[in-house]
C-alpha cells in the first residue's frame, strides 16, 4: 500500500492554528486544468484564496482537493483547488505558514467530480442556475 501525502494533513492543521489563533487563512494554488476558480482573479498563474470560515461557504479540505463556495465581486462562485496544486498556506496578518512542492494534479475521478467542475465556463453554470429570487422589496 503506497503512503498517503501529509500535504492535506498540513494544510488542515495550518487552517485550524491559523483560525484558533485569530488569524485569517489564505493559500496560493498554482492554475492547471483541473483547477475551477475566478480565471479574472488569477494573476501570473496562480490566485490567492482566503480559505477563512468567514469568508467561505462549505469549506471541505479533503485528502485529494478542497471545494468551497466563495464571492468574487458580489457573485457566488464554487472553488475546486487540487491539493496538489497548492503552493502555500499563510496567515495573512503575520505571513506565519507552509509553503509546498506543487506537482501535477490528477484529473477528478468520475465519481469524485463536482457537478460544477466540469469544464463548462461559470456564464454557461449562472444561467442554468438562473432563478428567480425569493427576496422582495420592503419599502
Amino acid at each position: 500500500m503506497q503512503e498517503s501525502s501529509t500535504k492535506p494533513y498540513l494544510l488542515r492543521a495550518l487552517h485550524e492554528w491559523c483560525t484558533d489563533n485569530g488569524y485569517t487563512p489564505h493559500i496560493v494554488v498554482t492554475i492547471d486544468e483541473n483547477t475551477v476558480v475566478p480565471r479574472a482573479h488569477i494573476q501570473d498563474g496562480q490566485i490567492t484564496l482566503n480559505v477563512g470560515h468567514l469568508a467561505t461557504n462549505g469549506l471541505r479540505i479533503g485528502n485529494d482537493y478542497i471545494e468551497f463556495q466563495a464571492r468574487f465581486g458580489g457573485i457566488t462562485e464554487d472553488i475546486f483547488v487540487p491539493i496538489a496544486a497548492v503552493s502555500a498556506i499563510y496567515a495573512r496578518e503575520t505571513g506565519a505558514g507552509m509553503g509546498f512542492e506543487v506537482v501535477e494534479s490528477a484529473p477528478y475521478a468520475e465519481s469524485d467530480q463536482p457537478a460544477q467542475a466540469s469544464s463548462s465556463s461559470s456564464e454557461t453554470k449562472k444561467s442554468d442556475d438562473a432563478k428567480p429570487s425569493h427576496l422582495s422589496i420592503v419599502k
